[in-house]
């Protein structure tokens, strides 16, 4: 029997403004994969920021909130907390994310929210053009560090996994990335895997994952998967750092 490639139902067919060569259209599928598959899209809530996921309710069949710059989780929180039947994940950049909604995040960690946050990592700020990041890489190239992001001056980027890792109320903090397909296929899972932890209330579940930005790293979409490939896997190493439900490392 002949495999048909579909687009999700889940995905609504219509044009998306990522600039070609951009990992989001690739993560925004997995994502509705997972809908379908799990048939909850019609019991989903999504909640997106400000940055290049801010017309993703354009994008996503299930219902979508518009949340203030870097307060989706705190955004989530709300809508998870009064409506406990829901689905609700949140989807974000890394300037978002790691940058302005630090504490949001951080916080929705320690409380143990039961919710999914899609991290997009590709160490710059997208949409306003490409300034640098907390997840610039040492040496990286951006509009603000033309000489190379310089930690004497900028400080260190930060590893999110690993820092989401360390909080009691995370269940599940896992990178990934979607340079080929072998990756693509394992960042869906563990895209299903988040999904699923929700359904079984075991606590917040981030999954980070290493994407392109061609236009603004100045590259080619091919050599851009390259370089997450040969240059962000390694700074920012693909694996689970916490699989678990949460409380289960709380001493007593």
């Amino acid at each position: 029997m002949a495999v048909v490639f579909e687009r999700p139902k889940a995905l609504l067919d219509v044009p998306m403004h990522f600039c070609p060569g951009c990992g989001h259209g690739i993560v925004h599928r997995l994502v509705c994969e997972v809908l379908d598959e799990m048939g909850i899209e019609g019991n989903t809530i999504g909640v997106v920021p400000v940055g290049c996921s801010v017309m993703s309710y354009d994008y996503f069949g299930c219902d979508v909130i518009e949340a203030p710059h870097g307060r989706a989780p705190a955004v989530a929180t709300g809508v998870k907390r009064s409506n406990p039947d829901k689905m609700v994940f949140t989807y974000q950049g890394d300037g978002d994310l790691a940058a302005i909604g630090t504490a949001e995040t951080v916080h929705s960690g320690t409380r143990g929210e039961n919710l999914v946050i899609i991290f997009i990592n590709n160490t710059t700020y997208g949409m306003t053009g490409g300034q640098m990041a907390p997840t610039t890489m040492p040496g990286q190239v951006t509009q603000t560090t033309p000489y190379g992001r310089d930690p004497k001056y900028a400080g260190y980027p930060i590893r999110v996994c690993e820092m989401m890792s360390t909080l009691t109320g995370v269940a599940l903090a896992q990178r990934v990335a979607v340079d080929s397909v072998p990756h693509i296929r394992e960042a869906k899972k563990a895209i299903r895997k988040a999904f699923e932890n929700e359904k079984a209330e075991k606590g917040l579940s981030i999954i980070e994952v290493l994407s392109t930005c061609p236009t603004n790293w100045g590259m080619a979409p091919q050599e851009a998967m390259q370089f997450v490939k040969d240059k962000m896997s390694h700074y920012y190493p693909l694996g689970v750092y916490k699989d678990g439900a949460a409380g289960e490392d709380e001493q007593a």
